[in-house]
């Protein structure tokens, strides 16, 4: 919980609004950065002066990693098929 309210925190609001998010997908790790990622946003449409501040924590930034594709010829993206010689 403490990760999650950490953009609130930043900008001194924490204790001037209760969080409650239904989340789904994913793990716990991207749910929670998912999570800080929404609060943050919401803060700055709430007040854009805000910006300076969530941009410097790290608040605004989205981790862009996806899982990559699986290739024709390998079993997963890439994991090659086991080499045998006869």
């Amino acid at each position: 919980m403490d990760l999650i309210l950490a953009p609130l925190r930043a900008v001194g609001l924490e204790a001037q609004y209760n969080v409650t998010v239904h989340v789904a997908g994913g793990g716990v790790t991207g749910q929670t950065s998912a999570i800080q990622l929404g609060i943050a946003r919401a803060l700055l449409k709430l007040n854009e002066e805000f910006k300076p501040t969530l941009r410097h924590a790290g608040y605004l930034t989205r981790d862009s990693r996806i899982k990559e594709r699986k290739k024709p010829g390998l079993k997963r993206a890439r994991k090659a098929p086991t080499y045998t010689k006869r």
